[in-house]
């Protein structure tokens, strides 16, 4: 599965793109038993009849869906997302070197 977050409204160049990255993996990350990867791009924006011109053709499964940005974190989520730090720490762990080299 790919995906793709793109700050501004959607392009239908991101549909072509979204469909050489589908190509790539399957080509080169999907296992035999595997089924084909999916792709989804996320936008600020999107026009419905510009999304449908653009996926036509596409061979791969792509999706586009909107999103919205919060000012506030909703309340049934709070308490349930690692905070800054924790989040830090975990790439520490999994990455250290990259990290020691920005510090």
């Amino acid at each position: 599965m790919a995906f793709e977050l793109k700050v501004g409204p959607f392009e239908p160049e991101f549909a072509g793109k979204m469909d050489f990255y589908l190509n790539l993996l399957n080509d080169k990350e999907r296992g035999p038993e595997d089924n084909p990867s999916i792709g989804i791009i996320l936008c600020a924006e999107k026009d419905d009849v510009e999304v449908e011109y653009a996926l036509r053709s596409k061979q791969n499964p792509i999706g586009v869906a909107e999103y919205q940005l919060q000012s506030k974190l909703p309340v049934e989520l709070k308490g349930k997302l690692p905070t800054p730090k924790q989040l830090t720490d975990v790439v520490r762990i999994a990455f250290p070197a990259k990290v020691e080299k920005r510090s």
